[in-house]
């Protein structure tokens, strides 16, 4: 009887085990952030109040999910399952650009909508990609669109797009989020000496 009870315990147990799943994979969150400060400028090229509002992007890019593509096939994006931003790309690349607009002090105050402030200048930006490219020569992908309109004239006083692609050290998720940060660094770089020229 105590043989029967033992082999249907290690059944039952045997079963058990196969049946068990391998775990899954622990999520990742990761930080867009400029490490680089740009130098004050001596005189702001916008006099005033320069609001940044939150970008906008479609749907895939600006969700949480790292957004990545194929080399060979850029119309061809997929989003990781376990690779986060910390927030929403739209907040992030927002809250980037007022602290290095801040630093560079391109205008008398620079702040977002939420201090509602009446603003001179607004400035609006559309992130056309953020991403990493996956093949042979890994890169990472960073193109957006930013504008500057004078309120007073409901006029543009400024529009361009930026594109910059940065070799990836190594062919891993981190490394291709280094890669963006400092695509993004060199991105908002330009822009602030652009603004010089208003």
């Amino acid at each position: 009887m105590n043989r029967k009870i033992v082999g249907l315990v290690l059944a039952v147990a045997a079963m058990a085990s196969a049946c068990a799943q391998p775990p899954l994979p622990e999520d990742h969150f990761y930080r867009l952030q400029v490490t680089t400060s740009p130098a004050p400028l001596a005189r702001p090229p916008l006099a005033g109040v320069l609001e940044v509002g939150r970008f906008v992007a479609d749907g895939l890019t600006a969700g949480r999910p790292i957004v990545y593509s194929q080399s060979g096939q850029p119309h061809a994006l997929s989003e990781y399952h376990y690779h986060f931003w910390v927030e929403a790309p739209t907040i992030l690349l927002r809250d980037q650009l007022v602290a290095q607009l801040r630093a560079a002090k391109v205008a008398r105050s620079v702040v977002t909508p939420e201090m509602r402030v009446d603003p001179d200048f607004v400035l609006s930006g559309k992130i056309k990609r953020l991403e990493r490219v996956v093949g042979a020569t890994p890169q990472a992908v960073v193109e957006l669109e930013l504008a500057v309109r004078q309120t007073a004239s409901d006029s543009l006083a400024f529009l361009q797009t930026y594109r910059v692609e940065e070799a990836v050290a190594a062919d891993s998720v981190a490394d291709a989020v280094a890669a963006i940060n400092k695509a993004l660094g060199a991105i908002y770089a330009k822009f602030t000496a652009d603004l010089q020229r208003l």
